[in-house]
Formats: C-alpha cells, structure tokens, sequence
C-alpha cells in the first residue's frame, strides 16, 4: 500500500532554497550521496561487531554507480545499513534531520564508533538540484524488517510503500530534469567520484569499474608512505611534473584530530603572486574531498604549500563547502604552520650540516627553496613576527657583497660569526638590483674595512627590514640611512674644511636637501644622497613610483660630503675665496651627481643645462691655457 506524507518541515520554499542556494556545485549532489552510502557501509560494519543476525548484503559490501543515458537516469547502490519505514519517513521526510548524528549520539559513548561525515541532514536533498524526481530503495539490516520504497518530486510530499530489495542497504535513483542530463555520462560520473570521493575507503564502482583508489596517503603512517608515492600523489595535487622538494606529513589525534600531508614544491607556481589566483591546501573531511582551495588552513606568507589536510573537526557551513573561522581552524593553522617551519629549518640545517653530493644534483636544495620562496617567508616575518620569529630567523639567506655572484646565500647566523673586530652591527643595502647595489657609493667605507653587507633587492625588502631591527643582540642597520659613526683613517691627503661650505650648501640647494654634513662612509666618491632615520628610503622612493603610488615629490635627503675628494677640496676654496657663483655652480653639479648615482633624478632638463655651462667653460678654460 503506497502512503503519501507530507514534508516536516517549511517544505517548498526550503526545497527551493536548498537546491537553488546552498550548494554552488551542482556535482556535489554525487559527493552528497556517496558519502551518505558510506556513513551506511560504516554503520553496518559497526554493527555487526555486535550482532550475527543482519540481514546479507548483495556482495562484497561496497558503493556501485550506474546510468541510463537513454531513460536519463542515475543510480547510486550501497550494501549499507539501510532504513527501515519509520527511518525512511523520518530520515528522508524531515529537512535537516540528519540519521547519521542521530546515529553518533546513540554510540558516543562506545568504542569502535565509526566517525561519520554527514552530520548536517542536508546532502539528501541534493540529489533535486539535478532531479525531477528521487526514488529510494531500502532495506534495513536489522531482521524481520520489510523493504521500503520512497518516492519524491521534491515539491512538498512523498510516498512510501513496500519495496521489494531483498538484501541490505539503499538504492537511489535519480530522474535528470533536461538541463542535467550530461550527468548519466560514465565518463562524467568517473571524474565526479575521483575529484571528490577518490580516496574513500570503501570501494566505489561506476559502470562495474572502481573508480576510486580507496587510498588517502594522508591517513597512512609517515614510514609506511614510500617516497614515490608521496611524489606521485603531489604531482597529482599540484599539477606539477617535479618532484616536491619538501614533504611534511602529520597525524594528530587530541586535542583535535586532523592528519596533513603537505608538500613545498621545488619551483615557484607562475601564478604566486597573483592575489587572484586560488591558494590553500585540499580539505577533506573523512576522505571526502570538501573544499579545493581551504584558505584559512594556513597564512598567505605560505600560500606556495601544496597539498592536504582531513578533519571531521574543522566546523563548515551548512553545505560544507566552506571553511567557518572557529578557534579549531585557528588553533590547527598555528599547529600546521609550527611543523611546516619545523620541518624547513631541519630540512636547511641538514643541508648546512651535509652539503648536497654529486649524486643529489637533480634534488632541491633548501637554498632553492629560498630562492623561489624566501620573499614569502620574509613576508611571514613582517606580518607575524611575534608569533614566528624565531622560526623565520634561521631560515633567513642573503646574498652579500662578501659573494661573486647573485648564486652566493648566507644565513644570518654565519654573518655574525664571519664579522671581523670592530664591527658591532650586522648591514644591508636595499637596492633594486645585486649591480646597483655594488656600484652605490655608500659601500665604500665597508668594503675597505672589509665589512660584508646584506645586499637586499627584491619589493617585499623594504617592509622586511623595518621589522628586522636586530638578530641574536646585534642591530641591524642600512648603511643608506643616518649618520655613520665611524673612525677616519689618516691617508694624508688634503682635507678640506667644510664648518662654512655645509651651512652655505644647505641653504643653496634647500629646496632639493633637507641638509648637507661631512661623510664617513665615502672614500672615493665626492658625494652621496643618504636617507633620513626615520624617513622614506630612496628605495621604497622607487618601488612605490614604479607601483604608481603618490609619493608627494618624495622625500628630502641628506647630502654628505667626502672632505679628502679634490672637489670638496676645490669646492671649499671656491667659496673661501668668495666666488659665490661658481661654487654654487659646482654645488649644483655636486647634486646631480649624487642624485644621478641614487637614481632619483628629477629634472634632467636642468641637469643637462648646468652640465653644458660646466662644459663651455672647461672648454674656454682650455682654449686660453
């Protein structure tokens, strides 16, 4: 006898809320409804632990697929618990009413509880983003209950009547509205099943072939995880033909469970630094594959980690397909991010400790590593400092001006160590480039003290370095900004007096220095533009012109002065001797050239026309000799 009922709950309207809002994918009906066979199989398997008198399953229990293109038509089969008519009526007749919580709650209590992944009552009902009509095939695996049959339109009532399976579990078949036909497609239905459901424990056929490889490596120990494996498995999840150069896999089981296994790649994905580009490990909730790209899992500065993390913990919104912000997401991005650094400092020491062989010139190295992701990290730095700082330290490699080439790194650490007597500050010089940086006048004090300087050149350096102020007690400092204090050697060149020229000049050339001083940090160029303490660096100057970003006309520096250089020198008798013009002339010229050496040339028009009228009179200076 067939019985119509009624809906429970704000039927229509709901329905169509649900088809129509709470899912984005209309694929996920098959995730939906796999996972709920699943929770099924799981059931029945807790069950029977228990009990010797369930009802037979068909065949080795498991979850089959088939279509009908022609009746357009989809059926999704388990060996699972089943339903009995009440449970029929009340599971599948109540939106929101979810079996399997109800299901945990009667065994949380005892052991051997299976975890299970529908606990919202919502994934049913899937199924009427993609059907005109729904029918159920179930039968319970407890004994002597009848098999029922449940039929639905979705629009606001249901029928349930005997049914005639003679084994346990559930039959499902969907009727396709028109626009959904392509889903009875088995090649459609394959790709379906192994992007979200691939690793499912259970096996899963569609058109009598398993479609899933039943494996989630995650889940696996560490050692019993081969490395081909792993490297397969990455290439999978970051379409990517390399083999990883880091592997980081965890399982945590309290104080809340989740299991990872991430991967650093050895080269940089080309769209990194794309702010629109997706990013965030695949997240799984019990092998179920629940969102792509889980942004919230780790912070941005990691956002060229690769891979996976699965938890039943993590609170998602009703559709499950996106991660809340709960203290549980927050407390396993810190624990995530703690390992991932963990794992990088170990895998940077390793590499100090053994310097790679000739055998192992197809792996990366760490120094790779921080080549392709080093400005991440000082990202991290800059962001999240307090949290990791001295996780991110050592972590750190600089080219210097102690290396040949760009290939050279050094850590922070070995730059403390390799310091000579007498230097009591760790350097750098932030330049757009390693050439410009080594052709800046402001490192010729070093170089002939034999000081090395950190030779910073990428954007992120700038924000880097006004977080980085000290390592390991030692400041950090530029060697652009303020006033050097150090000790003049005596070479017995001419030394020109400047108490009376730096005054002068600075009132001369006010509208373009906020002063002029006697340098330190010259020793073969006449001058150099040097940045305030606290003010905006040439540099930062340049990065935020080139991101077309107002910058006021930019900042007034402090041009300093090399007293020993025979301009200075000449430069001071010319206005000792009161020739105002000339030297205000020569002044001028003084100034192009620090600013030509510091890039920041404003006026090329004027520069041009002072050095024309230098030019003519060295020429009449010639003639008249």
């Amino acid at each position: 006898m067939t019985v119509q009922h009624g809906f429970k709950a704000e039927v229509q309207k709901l329905l169509e809320l649900m088809i129509h809002s709470v899912y984005s994918d209309r694929e996920v009906f098959l995730r939906e409804l796999v996972s709920n066979a699943a929770d099924a199989l799981d059931k029945a398997r807790f069950m029977a632990l228990t009990r010797t008198d369930l009802v037979e399953a068909h065949a080795v229990p498991g979850i089959r697929i088939t279509a009908d293109a022609e009746a357009g038509t989809v059926t999704i089969e388990d060996d699972g618990v089943g339903m009995t008519e009440e449970e029929a009526v009340e599971n599948l007749g109540t939106i929101a009413k979810s079996g399997t919580k109800a299901f945990l709650e009667a065994v949380k209590d005892q052991e051997s509880a299976p975890n299970l992944i529908g606990q919202f009552g919502l994934g049913f009902y899937s199924a009427f983003m993609v059907a005109d009509e729904v029918t159920v095939e179930s039968r319970s695996a407890l004994p002597d209950a009848p098999p029922v049959k449940w039929v639905s339109q979705g629009e606001g009532t249901f029928e349930i009547s005997e049914g005639s399976r003679e084994t346990r579990g559930t039959k499902i078949t969907l009727h396709l509205r028109e626009d959904a036909k392509d889903f009875a497609e088995i090649p459609r239905l394959k790709h379906i099943v192994r992007k979200h459901s691939n690793f499912l424990a259970w096996p899963i056929e569609v058109d009598g072939e398993q479609a899933n490889s039943g494996k989630a490596l995650w889940a696996e120990p560490p050692s019993q995880v081969s490395e081909d494996e792993a490297n397969q498995f990455y290439k999978t999840v970051a379409m990517d033909w390399r083999d990883p150069a880091l592997r980081i896999h965890l399982s945590v089981d309290s104080p809340f469970q989740y299991h990872a296994l991430l991967f650093v790649p050895a080269e940089r994905p080309y769209d990194l630094f794309n702010p629109e580009a997706p990013r965030g490990p695949r997240l799984y909730a019990k092998r179920v594959l629940i969102e792509e790209h889980a942004r919230e899992l780790l912070p941005d500065w990691l956002r060229f980690v690769r891979g996976v993390v699965d938890s039943e913990d993590i609170s998602l919104n009703v559709s499950r397909e996106m991660v809340q912000k709960t203290p549980i997401v927050q407390k396993i991005k810190k624990a995530l991010t703690k390992r991932i650094l963990k794992d990088l400092n170990t895998f940077a020491e390793a590499e100090v400790e053994a310097p790679e062989s000739d055998d192992d010139e197809a792996k990366a190295t760490y120094e790779d590593v921080w080549r392709q992701f080093g400005a991440l990290l000082k990202e991290g730095y800059y962001h999240e400092r307090q949290l990791w700082s001295d996780q991110l330290l050592p972590l750190f490699r600089f080219n210097t001006t102690a290396h040949d080439d760009e290939t050279g790194l050094m850590s922070l650490a070995a730059y403390k160590e390799a310091m000579p007597e007498g230097q009591d500050a760790i350097w750098y010089l932030t330049a757009e480039s390693r050439q410009a940086a080594l052709s800046s006048p402001h490192l010729e004090a070093f170089k002939k003290r034999g000081w090395n300087v950190l030779l910073l050149t990428e954007t992120v350096d700038e924000w880097f370095v006004s977080a980085l102020t000290e390592f390991d007690g030692l400041p950090v400092k530029s060697v652009a900004r303020g006033e050097l204090d150090l000790e003049e050697e005596d070479d017995g060149a001419e030394k020109a007096d400047l108490s009376g020229l730096t005054p002068w000049m600075a009132e001369v050339l006010s509208d373009a220095v906020s002063g002029v001083r006697a340098s330190t940090r010259l020793t073969d160029s006449a001058v150099v533009l040097v940045d305030d303490d606290a003010g905006l660096s040439s540099n930062m100057e340049r990065i935020l012109r080139a991101a077309n970003q107002d910058v006021y006309g930019g900042a007034k520096r402090i041009l300093e002065l090399n007293p020993r250089h025979p301009l200075i020198v000449n430069l001071a008798k010319l206005h000792e001797t009161d020739r105002k013009d000339d030297a205000g002339q020569l002044a001028k010229l003084l100034l192009d050239d620090a600013m030509l050496l510091d890039g920041t040339v404003k006026d090329p028009t004027a520069m041009g026309r002072r050095l024309q009228d230098l030019l003519v009179k060295a020429s009449e200076a010639a003639l008249s000799r």
